[in-house]
Protein backbone atom coordinates (compact mmCIF):
# COMPACT_ATOMS: atom_id res chain seq x y z
CA UNK A 1 0.00 0.00 0.00
CA UNK A 2 1.15 4.03 -0.63
CA UNK A 3 -0.08 5.91 2.17
CA UNK A 4 0.29 9.73 1.94
CA UNK A 5 1.04 11.69 4.81
CA UNK A 6 0.05 15.25 4.64
CA UNK A 7 1.61 18.27 6.70
CA UNK A 8 2.65 21.91 6.47
CA UNK A 9 6.50 22.99 5.94
CA UNK A 10 6.26 22.79 9.57
CA UNK A 11 4.41 22.70 12.55
CA UNK A 12 3.60 18.79 13.03
CA UNK A 13 4.14 16.85 16.14
CA UNK A 14 7.25 14.85 15.48
CA UNK A 15 5.98 11.52 17.41
CA UNK A 16 2.68 11.44 15.44
CA UNK A 17 4.63 11.69 12.24
CA UNK A 18 6.91 9.64 13.23
CA UNK A 19 5.03 6.46 14.97
CA UNK A 20 2.34 6.15 12.27
CA UNK A 21 5.40 6.55 9.46
CA UNK A 22 7.22 3.65 11.83
CA UNK A 23 3.81 1.17 12.28
CA UNK A 24 3.05 1.97 7.89
CA UNK A 25 7.11 0.63 6.78
CA UNK A 26 6.68 -2.28 9.46
CA UNK A 27 4.11 -3.63 7.65
CA UNK A 28 5.71 -3.74 4.31
CA UNK A 29 3.88 -0.33 3.18
CA UNK A 30 4.99 2.99 1.47
CA UNK A 31 4.44 5.99 3.25
CA UNK A 32 5.08 9.10 1.16
CA UNK A 33 6.24 12.56 2.85
CA UNK A 34 3.39 15.13 1.09
CA UNK A 35 3.96 18.79 1.75
CA UNK A 36 2.42 22.39 0.95
CA UNK A 37 6.26 23.29 -0.35
CA UNK A 38 9.32 21.76 -1.52
CA UNK A 39 11.92 21.12 1.02
CA UNK A 40 11.81 19.90 4.02
CA UNK A 41 9.18 20.00 7.29
CA UNK A 42 10.25 21.04 10.17
CA UNK A 43 8.88 18.80 12.95
CA UNK A 44 8.38 19.57 17.21
CA UNK A 45 8.20 18.13 20.18
CA UNK A 46 5.24 20.45 21.40
CA UNK A 47 6.90 23.78 21.32
CA UNK A 48 10.43 23.02 20.79
CA UNK A 49 11.86 22.24 17.08
CA UNK A 50 12.70 18.53 16.71
CA UNK A 51 14.18 17.15 13.20
CA UNK A 52 13.58 17.76 9.86
CA UNK A 53 12.20 15.37 7.21
CA UNK A 54 12.92 15.27 3.41
CA UNK A 55 9.30 16.64 1.74
CA UNK A 56 8.78 13.50 -1.05
CA UNK A 57 5.90 15.40 -3.08
CA UNK A 58 4.29 18.83 -3.11
CA UNK A 59 0.23 18.64 -2.56
CA UNK A 60 -0.28 20.54 -5.78
CA UNK A 61 1.78 17.25 -7.75
CA UNK A 62 0.08 14.92 -5.37
CA UNK A 63 -3.62 12.88 -6.63
CA UNK A 64 -5.25 11.10 -3.83
CA UNK A 65 -5.98 8.61 -6.93
CA UNK A 66 -2.44 7.37 -6.50
CA UNK A 67 -2.67 6.86 -3.13
CA UNK A 68 -4.26 3.87 -0.81
CA UNK A 69 -4.69 5.83 2.48
CA UNK A 70 -3.75 8.84 3.95
CA UNK A 71 -2.57 9.63 7.47
CA UNK A 72 -2.77 12.99 9.42
CA UNK A 73 -0.36 13.79 11.87
CA UNK A 74 -1.24 16.80 14.08
CA UNK A 75 0.59 19.50 16.10
CA UNK A 76 -1.27 22.50 16.89
CA UNK A 77 0.31 24.63 13.82
CA UNK A 78 0.50 21.54 10.82
CA UNK A 79 -3.36 21.46 10.92
CA UNK A 80 -3.87 25.22 11.24
CA UNK A 81 -1.82 25.58 8.31
CA UNK A 82 -3.35 22.76 6.17
CA UNK A 83 -6.66 24.37 6.29
CA UNK A 84 -5.86 27.58 4.93
CA UNK A 85 -4.68 25.71 1.92
CA UNK A 86 -6.71 25.08 -0.55
CA UNK A 87 -4.59 22.36 -2.67
CA UNK A 88 -4.12 20.66 0.88
CA UNK A 89 -7.69 20.61 1.59
CA UNK A 90 -8.86 19.33 -1.86
CA UNK A 91 -6.42 16.37 -1.72
CA UNK A 92 -7.72 15.57 1.72
CA UNK A 93 -11.22 15.52 -0.04
CA UNK A 94 -10.34 13.44 -2.32
CA UNK A 95 -9.64 10.83 -0.30
CA UNK A 96 -12.80 10.94 0.48
CA UNK A 97 -14.59 11.35 -2.55
CA UNK A 98 -12.84 7.88 -3.68
CA UNK A 99 -13.93 6.23 -0.66
CA UNK A 100 -10.23 6.03 0.83
CA UNK A 101 -9.23 5.24 4.41
CA UNK A 102 -8.26 8.58 6.25
CA UNK A 103 -6.77 8.62 9.62
CA UNK A 104 -6.23 11.62 11.72
CA UNK A 105 -4.62 12.57 15.20
CA UNK A 106 -4.68 14.95 17.79
CA UNK A 107 -5.64 18.88 16.17
CA UNK A 108 -5.57 16.97 12.44
CA UNK A 109 -9.13 17.21 12.55
CA UNK A 110 -9.28 21.07 11.55
CA UNK A 111 -8.33 19.41 8.30
CA UNK A 112 -11.21 17.57 7.62
CA UNK A 113 -13.55 20.26 9.00
CA UNK A 114 -12.45 22.60 6.51
CA UNK A 115 -12.29 19.39 3.66
CA UNK A 116 -16.05 19.50 4.90
CA UNK A 117 -15.99 16.00 5.34
CA UNK A 118 -16.93 15.82 9.83
CA UNK A 119 -20.98 16.11 8.54
CA UNK A 120 -22.83 12.87 9.86
CA UNK A 121 -19.44 11.20 11.32
CA UNK A 122 -18.11 10.40 15.02
CA UNK A 123 -14.37 11.10 15.65
CA UNK A 124 -12.10 12.03 18.59
CA UNK A 125 -9.53 14.78 18.37
CA UNK A 126 -7.47 16.76 20.96
CA UNK A 127 -10.23 18.09 23.35
CA UNK A 128 -10.04 21.77 21.90
CA UNK A 129 -11.65 20.38 18.71
CA UNK A 130 -14.63 19.52 20.28
CA UNK A 131 -16.62 22.43 19.32
CA UNK A 132 -15.90 22.61 16.33
CA UNK A 133 -16.10 19.28 15.20
CA UNK A 134 -19.69 19.17 16.42
CA UNK A 135 -20.52 23.25 14.74
CA UNK A 136 -19.17 21.03 11.31
CA UNK A 137 -22.12 18.10 12.18
CA UNK A 138 -19.83 15.44 13.52
CA UNK A 139 -19.97 13.80 16.57
CA UNK A 140 -17.55 14.22 19.27
CA UNK A 141 -15.92 11.82 21.52
CA UNK A 142 -13.30 11.20 24.18
CA UNK A 143 -12.23 7.88 23.52
CA UNK A 144 -8.12 6.62 22.81
CA UNK A 145 -9.18 6.21 19.18
CA UNK A 146 -12.70 6.09 16.97
CA UNK A 147 -13.23 4.27 13.99
CA UNK A 148 -16.10 5.81 12.05
CA UNK A 149 -17.00 3.20 9.13
CA UNK A 150 -20.85 4.85 8.27
CA UNK A 151 -19.89 6.32 4.71
CA UNK A 152 -18.03 5.20 2.15
CA UNK A 153 -14.74 5.44 3.57
CA UNK A 154 -13.18 4.74 6.84
CA UNK A 155 -12.05 7.28 9.50
CA UNK A 156 -9.89 6.33 11.97
CA UNK A 157 -9.53 8.95 14.63
CA UNK A 158 -7.13 9.65 18.22
CA UNK A 159 -6.47 12.38 20.77
CA UNK A 160 -2.98 12.90 21.31
CA UNK A 161 0.37 11.15 21.25
CA UNK A 162 -0.26 9.25 24.53
CA UNK A 163 -2.90 7.46 21.90
CA UNK A 164 -0.49 6.65 19.40
CA UNK A 165 -0.10 2.91 19.83
CA UNK A 166 -3.96 2.64 19.71
CA UNK A 167 -3.97 5.00 17.10
CA UNK A 168 -1.48 3.01 14.92
CA UNK A 169 -2.96 -0.37 15.48
CA UNK A 170 -6.48 0.90 14.47
CA UNK A 171 -5.16 2.30 10.95
CA UNK A 172 -3.11 -0.14 10.37
CA UNK A 173 -6.00 -2.43 10.93
CA UNK A 174 -8.77 -0.05 8.83
CA UNK A 175 -6.32 -0.08 5.97
CA UNK A 176 -5.79 -3.32 5.11
CA UNK A 177 -9.62 -4.36 4.94
CA UNK A 178 -10.03 -0.76 2.79
CA UNK A 179 -7.19 -3.08 0.17
CA UNK A 180 -8.94 -6.02 1.00
CA UNK A 181 -12.51 -4.54 -0.35
CA UNK A 182 -13.84 -5.12 -4.07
Amino acid sequence: MRIAFLMAPEGVEEIELTEPWQAVMDKGHEPVLVSTEPGQVQAFNHLDKAEVFPVQLTVRDASAETFDGLVLPGGVANPDLLRTDEDAVAFVRGFFDLGRPVAAICHAPWTLVEAGVVAGRTLTSWPSLRTDIRNAGGTWVDEQVSVCDDGPNTLVTSRKPDDLKAFCEALLVEFAKARKAP
